[in-house]
C-alpha cells in the first residue's frame, strides 16, 4: 500500500491533492491514502477563522471549505490530526473522531483506525506543560487562554494509548517526540534550523508525552510535522520479553510550500484480504468503554491511577472479552460509516460574511458512536455543566499568561510528570506554537526577510501569496528510505536531495540563482539566526517607553488574535 504523507497542511488541500495527481502520473503509481500530521485547519467558513490561534492577519480561508461543502471531493482517503493552527471548535465537535468531509477522516484528540489491515494511530496537539494534566474544558467562545490550551496534549489521552498491547503499523504526532533528533543526521538538521542547537543538544527539543508512546508502542512508522524542516531518523527499541526488538522508522515533513519537502510516499505492507474501507479498531473502542468514567471536562490537574496502593484498577488494557463486547455493540461490522454531515454552513465565495459568529453545536457522528459505545461526549459536557468552572480555575490575566508560556513547567502543587521537562524554559526559540506565532508577528516588520522560517507563504519578492504557482512540481517525491541513527554521511546517501519533493515558485517568478531550485532561510545561508527583539505593547510607538517611564512593557504574543475590531472585517 502507498501511502503519501505530508507535514503540515496549513488549509492548502488544493495544492496537496494536485501534487499527488502529479505524482501519480509521473511515477506511475497509485496513492492509496494521505496522512496529514496536523495544521490541518478544516476551516468551514468565517466564524471558525475566529477559532483558529493565529494573529488575525493570517485568518485565510483556503480551501477546506469546498470539501466540506461539496463542491470538490478528495480524490484520496485522507486521515489526519490536529496541531497548533487549527479550526478548534469544528475538531472539538469529534472528541473520537470522524468524518470533517466526505473521505477526509479526523482521529479525533488521540485515535486508532485500520485501512486494508493497516493500524494507524495518532495524538493530536503539542504538549505544553502547564495543561497537560487538565482535562478539555475549553468550549466556545474561547478567550485568549483557551484559544491556545484547547490544543495542547492532555494526559488522559496519552494514558489511553499507553493501554495499547496490539502491534502499532503507523503513528502521528504533529510535534516530535522528545530525543528523536539523536537517531538520524543531527548535523544536517542543524545546519538547516540552527535556532535548535541548544535544545537538541540539552536533549529538551520535543514533547516527553510523544516520547513515552514512542517507546510504549514502538510503531513500524512515525510520522510528524511542526518544526518546518524534513528529517528522518531510524530508532531501535530495547526487546521487550522475548521478542525481537523492533525499529521505528521515523519522518517529519515541511509545509505546503514551494520548494519544500512537505511530501513523500511511503510503501507499507497491507494485509490481503483485509476490509477496502477505513475501519475501527476493536482494541481501541474497547479502551475507550473502559476509560470513559476518568475523563473530566475540567481545568483541575488529573492524575492517572497507578499501582500505588491509592488506586482499585490501573490497567485499563483491553481483554478478549472487551474487545468482542464491542464487536457485539457495533453488530459486527467495524466499517466506519460514511455518515458526515454539515454542521454549519459553508463559507460562499460569492456572499463573504466576515462577522459570522463562531459556531458550535454537537456532531451527529459523535452523538450516534456515543450511543452505540456507551461513551460521553465531553464537548456536551463541557458546553452544559463546566463552563463557569473553567471561567473561574482556568481564566488567568495577561500578566499571568505571558509568565506561563515564559516559565511555567506546572504548579508548584502539581509539578509536572515529567521532571526534565522545560517545555516553556527554553532560552532560544521555542519550537511550540510560541515559536511560530512569534515568527508571524516579527514578519510584520521584517517582510523583506523572505527566508524566514514562518507560516506566512513564501514567494520572491513582488509576488504575492495569492499569485503561488499550481503547476505540477519538477521534482517527484521518492520512496522513504530512512537513515541509520547518527550518520550523517549515511543519511545523504539514502536521503538524496534529489528526491525531495519541492513546488515550484509563484508564477512569473524566477528562484534566486544563489538558491539554485530552493529557497533557503537565513540560518540555512550560513548566517545568524536573527536576534530576538522585545515587542513593544500595542499602541506603543517605536522609541517610547510606557508610561510609568520604566522598560516598555513586552508585548504579548498573539496580541492581534485578541484584537476587539479586525481591520480586515471592517
Amino acid at each position: 500500500m502507498k501511502i503519501a504523507v505530508e507535514g503540515c497542511c496549513h488549509g492548502e488541500l488544493d495544492k496537496i491533492y494536485e501534487t499527488i495527481g502529479y505524482l501519480e502520473r509521473k511515477e506511475d503509481v497509485k496513492v492509496d491514502l494521505l496522512l496529514c500530521c496536523g495544521d490541518f485547519q478544516a476551516v468551514r467558513n468565517e466564524g471558525d477563522m475566529k477559532c483558529m490561534a493565529v494573529p488575525a492577519k493570517y485568518r485565510q480561508m483556503q480551501t477546506f471549505y469546498k470539501y466540506y461543502s461539496g463542491e470538490k471531493k478528495a480524490p484520496v482517503l485522507t486521515i489526519f490530526i490536529g496541531g497548533n493552527h487549527e479550526a478548534s471548535n469544528h475538531l472539538q465537535e469529534l472528541p473520537y473522531g470522524g468524518w470533517v468531509a466526505p473521505n477526509i477522516y479526523y482521529l479525533g484528540y488521540a485515535g486508532v483506525v485500520r485501512y486494508k489491515g493497516v493500524r494507524i494511530g495518532g495524538l493530536s496537539g503539542i504538549f505544553k506543560s502547564h495543561d497537560y494534566r487538565k482535562g478539555h474544558y475549553e468550549f466556545p467562545p474561547y478567550n485568549p487562554e483557551t484559544l491556545r490550551s484547547v490544543y495542547h496534549v492532555r494526559n488522559s489521552d496519552v494514558f489511553k494509548l499507553k493501554q495499547i498491547r496490539m502491534p502499532m503499523d503507523v503513528f502521528m504526532t504533529h510535534d516530535w517526540p522528545r530525543g528523536i533528533y539523536h537517531y538520524g543526521s543531527t548535523d544536517e538538521l542543524l545546519r538547516k534550523k540552527r535556532f535548535l542547537r541548544e535544545e537538541v543538544e540539552s536533549s529538551t527539543l520535543g514533547s516527553p508525552a510523544a516520547a513515552d508512546l514512542l517507546k510504549h508502542l514502538q510503531p513500524s512508522y512515525w510520522f510528524s510535522a511542526h518544526l518546518h524542516v524534513k528529517f528522518a531518523a531510524l530508532m531501535q527499541h530495547e526487546a521487550k520479553g522475548n521478542a525481537s526488538p523492533k525499529t521505528t522508522k521515523f519522518l517529519s515533513l515541511d509545509k505546503c510550500l514551494p520548494y519544500r519537502d512537505f511530501l513523500q510516499i511511503v510503501e507499507v505492507a497491507d494485509r490481503p484480504g483485509s476490509s477496502e474501507q477505513l475501519e475501527y479498531d476493536p482494541e481501541w473502542l474497547a479502551i475507550l468503554k473502559a476509560t470513559d468514567h476518568l475523563q473530566k471536562p475540567s481545568p483541575s490537574m488529573w492524575h492517572p491511577p497507578e499501582n500505588n496502593g491509592l488506586h482499585t484498577r490501573w490497567d485499563y488494557s483491553a481483554s478478549q472479552e472487551a474487545m468482542m463486547e464491542v464487536v457485539s455493540d457495533l453488530n459486527g461490522e467495524l466499517s466506519i460509516p460514511e455518515n458526515f454531515s454539515q454542521t454549519v454552513p459553508p463559507y460562499d465565495p460569492s456572499r463573504p460574511q466576515p462577522n459570522t459568529a463562531p459556531a458550535y453545536s454537537t456532531n451527529p457522528q459523535t452523538t450516534e458512536l456515543c450511543a452505540t459505545l456507551g461513551l460521553t461526549d465531553m464537548y456536551v459536557l463541557a458546553g452544559q455543566g463546566w463552563r463557569g468552572t473553567a471561567a473561574e480555575e482556568g481564566g488567568a490575566t495577561e500578566e499571568e499568561e505571558d509568565d506561563e508560556d515564559n516559565q511555567s513547567t506546572g504548579s508548584v502543587e502539581e509539578p509536572s510528570e515529567y521532571p526534565t521537562d522545560t517545555s516553556g524554559l527554553s532560552s532560544s526559540y521555542n519550537p511550540d506554537e510560541i515559536t511560530i506565532e512569534d515568527e508571524w508577528e516579527e514578519e510584520e516588520g521584517e517582510e523583506e526577510e523572505r527566508g524566514s522560517d514562518a507560516v506566512v507563504p513564501e514567494a520572491p519578492d513582488g509576488a504575492r501569496d495569492s499569485d503561488r504557482d499550481s503547476s505540477p512540481p519538477r521534482e517527484a517525491a521518492g520512496r522513504l528510505i530512512l537513515p541509520p541513527p547518527r550518520t550523517e554521511s549515511e543519511t545523504e546517501d539514502l536521503l538524496p536531495s534529489s528526491l525531495a519533493l519541492r513546488l515550484p515558485p509563484p508564477s512569473g517568478s524566477t528562484p534566486s540563482s544563489s538558491t539554485g531550485l530552493s529557497q533557503t532561510s537565513s540560518e540555512e545561508e550560513g548566517g545568524a539566526p536573527p536576534a530576538r527583539v522585545p515587542k513593544r505593547c500595542s499602541g506603543e510607538a517605536k522609541g517610547t517607553q510606557s508610561p510609568s517611564g520604566g522598560t516598555p512593557r513586552i508585548k504579548r504574543r498573539n496580541q492581534s488574535i485578541y484584537t476587539a475590531v479586525e481591520d480586515e472585517e471592517s
